[in-house]
């Protein structure tokens, strides 16, 4: 791995450090997902995974002062743990371990379509606990506080939507099958935001899994998803 790549990535994880977007072990984390990322998959799955990064610090920022007040912040003031890390990125690096030895594009659809979900559900998340008018549980459609598991909006499918869409793009600049790509990844993403929220509104309420389990499941199955996407297509 180029001396270069390696110092960039650790510029940017004291950054990351330093605007409390990740504790330390977060960083370490977040470091060796970058590094592997780069040297299995090259540059854009890795810079696909800096702009969720940046995107997901944007959004948990955003008006955070007051989602304190409402009681719908984040732990930590808004810090992400090595738990949270790999909880939205340990998918992708799984589909892009696959793709690296199978050299099959179907697992870049799936690679990306995994970053997606984790956009799309941190926007959906952050964004619509300000934005979002008339939160409902996902299985029910019942009135909830905005911030509950399983809750969503319009405001906040129209957020997801975007998040995994900005992932999608990453798509044309992969194969041939550069439009099949965008398509596969921006549906993956956002479907597998709303299976988040699914598994956030039963066997997360009921205490059976965490949000971090949450996050790996729904992004294991918005990448799985991109995938069959881009393989009908």
């Amino acid at each position: 791995m180029d001396t270069i790549i390696i110092a960039i990535i650790g510029i940017l994880g004291v950054m990351a450090y330093k605007l409390r977007a990740l504790d330390g072990k977060g960083t370490l984390a977040a470091a060796f997902l970058g590094v592997f990322t780069l040297e299995l998959g090259g540059i854009y799955p890795f810079l696909a995974l800096l702009t969720f990064v940046i995107f997901g610090i944007l959004a948990t920022k955003y008006h955070f002062s007051e989602k304190i007040k409402r009681g719908i912040a984040q732990e930590g003031k808004g810090t992400r743990s090595w738990r949270n890390v790999f909880g939205n990125g340990l998918a992708a690096l799984i589909f892009l371990i696959i793709e690296y030895h199978t050299k099959q594009d179907i697992f870049w659809a799936a690679t990306f379509s995994a970053i997606a979900t984790a956009n799309a559900d941190t926007l959906a998340s952050e964004l619509g606990k300000i934005w979002g008018k008339h939160p409902r549980i996902i299985t029910t459609l019942e009135p909830v506080s905005p911030g509950e598991d399983g809750a969503v909006s319009l405001q906040g499918e129209v957020a997801a939507l975007v998040g995994a869409s900005v992932i999608g793009l990453f798509g044309l600049f992969l194969g041939q099958n550069r439009i099949e790509m965008l398509v596969a990844v921006t549906l993956g993403g956002f479907l597998g935001c709303n299976v988040d929220s699914v598994i956030g509104a039963t066997l997360e309420r009921k205490e059976l899994v965490n949000n971090h389990h949450t996050n790996f499941l729904a992004t294991l199955l918005g990448g799985i998803t991109g995938a069959l996407i881009f393989f009908l297509l």
